[in-house]
């Protein structure tokens, strides 16, 4: 009873809306794509197929001491499990292209295979193929009820800004299952994100009504908070989740190695300038999730502010193996090339991050960095290398906040000195011009001519 007690408690605090609401935190407050699912299996179905982290096929009403459900639809069939099985350990190591073929083949081998169908749109959504949405949406069409799919669905609308589609679909599947948790919880994520922080924090308290241990839905409350500014109830929403409350024996964490709370609380701790906290944090979540890319990119810009490039560097080439696109990833993965001296590369990275987004500034900055005290660029002389230095300078300035301080002003007036030095000591290496021939006489034949 004391437990329950405390449920409710943690539900009714986290309630609390303060007057001062500021705008959405923005992207770093999105729920990432989940992870291919672990399907539950039922007697004579082919060997279970483990996922080494990420959600499972027990519906989201059951909780912990409840007993495992048994499989109410057909488990996948021996050869298409063999594929999926090969699909999760692709995933695991962040090929995702492998991943998606093996997927693939899974669901080519057993058409029926629902959870073939989501892990595939899981792999097409972080590869940016538009085939994501279909393989999610055939993924509820063969079991409607199927959770999973119908969360990836509605957010992967909400990630495409189509907020309202999203909505429409989870109140439609909310009045087909009633008794869904989940289904509940990423509407009050959905109407976090329509900044409606309100019915955000009331839907969410009816997802734990429907399951007091359903750990997403605290994610929610907590995330809604951080949005819309009330870190101390996010921090509190946060502890309850991965702390507990004293006695501890009474009121247990929720769910200590839950890796979207830790990343979360890692972003508030960054913002208040808890600089170990925060790297503490971000590390365990790299730890419990190796595919959560924000949280990689946050612990590795840490790293490299304290000049770990060598450490940094593989949570980057992780990064962006779990998300190729993902725009900080490849910004600081090419700095840290640069501090390992490993020019073409540094480049290379750069020259991508350009291509997609040409007006960030700190990648002008980077360039700046590497062409002004790299020793050689491939490809490069020493003079094309200074001028392009000067060039990626001056655009970083033109687009830079112009409050912030910086020191590109003293790096563009070295870029400047060091062109001048190249200059003159291409000058000096000129052979001089051979003075004029003098006539044998001593020019007495030329003026005798004058005359």
């Amino acid at each position: 009873m004391k437990r329950r007690l405390s449920v409710t408690l943690f539900v009714s605090l986290l309630a609390v809306v303060s007057p001062f609401v500021l705008a959405s935190c923005g992207d770093e407050a999105t729920p990432p794509p989940k992870v291919p699912t672990r399907p539950m299996t039922g007697p004579g179905a082919a060997p279970p197929v483990q996922a080494p982290y990420g959600m499972n096929d027990a519906p989201s009403s059951t909780r912990p001491y409840d007993q495992p459900a048994q499989a109410t639809h057909p488990a996948m069939n021996a050869r298409a499990a063999a594929f999926y099985q090969g699909g999760l350990q692709s995933f695991a190591i962040g090929d995702l292209a492998s991943a998606r073929a093996q997927f693939a083949q899974a669901t080519q081998a057993d058409p029926r295979a629902h959870q073939a169908f989501y892990s595939l749109g899981v792999v097409q959504e972080r590869l940016r193929d538009e085939g994501a949405g279909a393989s999610y949406r055939q993924a509820f069409t063969l079991v409607p009820a199927y959770e999973p799919a119908i969360i990836a669905y509605a957010m992967l609308l909400a990630r495409k800004n189509q907020l309202g589609e999203a909505e429409r679909l989870l109140n439609e599947k909310r009045g087909q299952m009633p008794k869904s948790a989940a289904v509940a919880a990423t509407l009050a994520e959905v109407k976090s994100l329509q900044k409606d922080t309100g019915s955000a924090q009331r839907i969410a308290q009816e997802a734990l009504k429907i399951n007091p241990d359903y750990r997403p839905a605290m994610v929610v409350i907590a995330r809604d908070h951080y949005r819309n500014r009330r870190l101390d109830l996010a921090l509190y929403a946060l502890q309850a989740i991965l702390d507990g409350f004293e006695p501890v024996n009474e009121n247990p964490p929720r769910d200590k190695d839950n890796a979207e709370a830790l990343l979360l609380r890692g972003l508030i701790f960054r913002e208040q300038g808890q600089r170990a906290a925060a790297l503490e944090e971000f590390r365990k979540a790299v730890t419990r999730r190796p595919d959560l890319v924000e949280a990689r990119v946050q612990l590795a810009t840490y790293l490299l502010e304290a000049g770990n490039a060598q450490e940094a560097l593989p949570l980057l080439e992780g990064a962006v193996r779990f998300d190729a696109e993902h725009v900080a990833a490849h910004l600081n993965l090419g700095d840290a090339y640069r501090l390992l001296e490993r020019y073409g590369d540094a480049k290379r990275e750069f020259d991508w991050v350009l291509a997609r987004n040409p007006n960030l500034p700190q990648v002008h900055y980077d360039l700046g960095l590497l062409y002004l005290f790299a020793p050689s660029v491939p490809g490069m002389t020493p003079k094309q290398q200074v001028a392009e230095a000067i060039k990626s300078l001056t655009k970083f300035q033109e687009l830079r906040n112009k409050g912030q301080r910086d020191d590109s002003e003293e790096l563009l007036n070295r870029a400047k000195l060091k062109e001048g030095e190249l200059n003159a000591a291409a000058a000096a290496a000129q052979p001089a011009a051979p003075p004029p021939a003098a006539a044998a006489d001593g020019g007495v034949a030329d003026a005798a001519t004058d005359r």
